[in-house]
């Protein structure tokens, strides 16, 4: 809930002060899947957020399952190694569901995953210096941005080449 500071333009003299307007420990966790047609011309940015508990596989499963009514044909899955990504229940899932199948990242590769970027855009870029109230008020903004994003290929784009990872 505390806001990320970033540096701001302000009049000579006239410190900008930014005030958290609660003092709560609350957290937001999220899930994102960056999907990119076959042929790669298109992308699109898929988001969840989770108040006040962390991603782990039963909420996994759910993300899966609403991303599967997006992405109807065969779809490659690149993780990290987090934990709730190889349970046993979420492995099943991609069994079931023909055509899906995982490749996993090194073991700690922040710099060649996408949604890090994608994270990253949103928490040091749009969101910088956001003070929220509440932990609805932190969904309805990400909802907003994840919206204006999705509208723009050229800044999919941009945001996806920033991994090490060659996607195109």
């Amino acid at each position: 809930m505390n806001p990320v500071v970033r540096k701001t333009w302000a009049r000579r003299g006239r410190t900008p002060v930014i005030r958290p307007r609660g003092r709560s420990f609350e957290k937001v966790s999220g899930a994102g899947a960056l999907v990119i047609s076959p042929k790669g011309r298109r992308l699109n940015w898929y988001l969840s957020l989770l108040p006040k508990e962390n991603f782990r596989w039963p909420r996994l499963l759910t993300f899966l399952r609403n991303l599967r009514r997006h992405v109807r044909g065969p779809a490659i899955l690149i993780w990290d190694r987090s934990q709730s990504h190889k349970h046993a229940q979420v492995r099943q899932f991609l069994t079931d569901h023909a055509g899906w199948s995982i490749e996993f990242l090194p073991s700690y590769a922040p710099e060649l995953n996408p949604v890090e970027d994608f994270w990253s855009y949103f928490k040091f870029g749009r969101l910088a210096n956001f003070t929220p109230a509440s932990v609805e008020e932190i969904r309805s903004v990400v909802r907003r941005e994840t919206r204006r994003t999705r509208r723009s290929q050229h800044l999919l784009r941009s945001i996806a080449n920033r991994c090490a990872l060659s996607l195109f």
